[in-house]
């Protein structure tokens, strides 16, 4: 039975079948949940909710959740939400007709956002069966249409006629009104500032010039938390800011003003990858932002618009990874710790945000890889990073700009891992463990380890040349071997 209708058909395949139990919430309402697509205020309706946990799970998180699926829960409640999840459902569809229909079903019932996930082509080793249509058809009667990871976020577009987003690899986000994407957006490039705690005015007060230093700008009263707006209701706008243009340190609001407008750019470089809404649709700290900073939002978009076309220039995007202050430069690619992405220059941070936009960053990844020849991103997984000095490869997610196809590797199962070395060129010189790397960095250096770099890549290799120079590891310390 197709999801579009309502209930009472039957199912051309077992469908039923694919409704696995969970003890959690699945991987696309978690990651609604952690981008603040699901909240308390929010009503959601799980379109096709299976056995029903994700609606449990969601429920002891406070959210108003109903569910409703043709086999679990035909009598759940059926009608529109601001949120609807429709979680693995397009995959199992068999009929191309019946999937599309499914999918505008959904996103007529969404009042603001829909949220579609599908599994991923590199799934495809896990499905065993004989094709069909074009997918697979299982043992069991079951289907699957894999999905590409940007595949998935063309065929939203195509079906609902808006901007989408991809959230994670396999998770797309389809907003009703542009000022939601780029709210969404905006909070992914540019989380909004921290404000310190205040129970009195001249806290207050100190809140503001603290902001003030961090963004490069005096705050509005709108961007205020409202207990704050009630302490400071006293003074008018100009007196608030003469008091903190005469106390906050005029070399922060600078430094400050300088980093805020580069993330304006970026924020607006990847606005026009995604599809430029009109100014009064951006969130209004980017609203105050572009007039602090730029003499009119046509000069801003026309340098960020520049900035976009500077990632085709390999010269220029060779030269920004030469001048980065932050990775780790290779004949191929820079390689970027996580903590360090938001000190690269701003077109490498560009670079990756469009990447993630196309096909989604996976939600674990230590270490971004950029290829400077072509132009493909890569989230590499190397969990054990800050215990293990060599930390292994667990898997590594590459999307290619230039067609926009995905690739996916896990090494789990390998007996040959890829290592890394040197674990301080991938971080920020001010990072605190940089130190403790480097020193044994030097250490490995001193004992031969790296005469040989082409054999030290993978966990064999290094073993063997430890081996070979009567050294072994403890924790971060290089040690003779016993």
């Amino acid at each position: 039975m197709s999801l579009a209708q309502q209930p009472g058909g039957a199912w051309e395949t077992e469908r039923r079948l694919t409704a696995i139990g969970r003890t959690g919430l699945s991987v696309p309402a978690r990651q609604a949940v952690v981008d603040q697509q699901i909240t308390p205020e929010r009503s959601v309706l799980d379109y096709g909710c299976g056995r029903g946990d994700d609606v449990r799970a969601l429920r002891s998180l406070a959210a108003q959740v109903t569910g409703w699926d043709p086999h679990y829960h035909p009598d759940g409640h059926l009608g529109s939400a601001d949120v609807v999840l429709l979680t693995y459902v397009l995959n199992i569809i068999e009929d191309p007709e019946e999937r599309r229909q499914t999918l505008l079903r959904a996103w007529d019932l969404a009042e603001e956002t829909l949220i579609v996930s599908t599994r991923l082509t590199w799934e495809k080793a896990k499905v065993k069966g004989t094709g069909f249509g074009d997918g697979v058809l299982t043992s069991r009667r079951t289907f699957q249409h894999l999905f590409g990871a940007n595949e998935l976020r063309s065929y939203v577009e195509d079906v609902t006629g808006v901007r989408s987003v991809s959230a994670t690899p396999g998770v797309v986000y389809a907003f009703k009104r542009d000022e939601a994407r780029l709210s969404y957006l905006a909070r992914r490039i540019a989380p909004a500032a921290t404000w310190l705690a205040s129970d009195d005015a001249a806290s207050a007060i100190a809140a503001v010039i603290d902001y003030t230093e961090q963004r490069g700008r005096v705050p509005r009263v709108e961007e205020m938390p409202a207990p704050m707006v009630e302490l400071l209701a006293h003074l008018s706008p100009g007196e608030l800011h003469r008091l903190v243009r005469a106390s906050a340190d005029a070399d922060k609001i600078a430094e400050a003003a300088k980093q805020s407008t580069l993330t304006t750019l970026l924020f607006l470089g990847v606005e026009l990858f995604n599809g430029r809404g009109p100014f009064g649709c951006l969130p209004l700290s980017v609203q105050l932002d572009v007039r602090a900073f730029f003499n009119s939002y046509k000069e801003a978009c026309l340098r960020a618009d520049r900035l976009l076309l500077k990632l085709r220039d390999d010269a220029y995007v060779r030269g920004a990874m030469n001048g980065s202050k932050v990775g780790k430069l290779t004949p191929t690619a820079l390689y970027v710790h996580r903590r360090a992405v938001e000190h690269m220059p701003v077109v490498l941070r560009l670079y990756e945000h469009c990447a993630s936009i196309a096909a989604g960053r996976p939600p674990e990844w230590t270490v971004a890889k950029l290829r400077h020849q072509g132009r493909g991103v890569s989230w590499l997984d190397y969990p054990e990073f800050d215990d293990d000095p060599h930390p292994r490869l667990r898997t590594s997610y590459m999307v290619d700009l230039a067609t926009l196809k995905t690739s996916f590797m896990s090494y789990e199962q390998s007996t040959n891992r890829p290592l890394l070395h040197r674990k301080h060129e991938f971080l920020h010189p001010g990072d605190p463990d940089v130190p403790k790397y480097r020193r044994l960095t030097d250490s490995e250096l001193r004992a031969g380890l790296y005469a040989q770099p082409h054999l030290i890549g993978t966990e064999q290799g290094w073993e063997a040349e430890l081996a070979r120079c009567g050294r072994q590891l403890r924790g971060h310390r290089l040690i003779k071997r016993a």
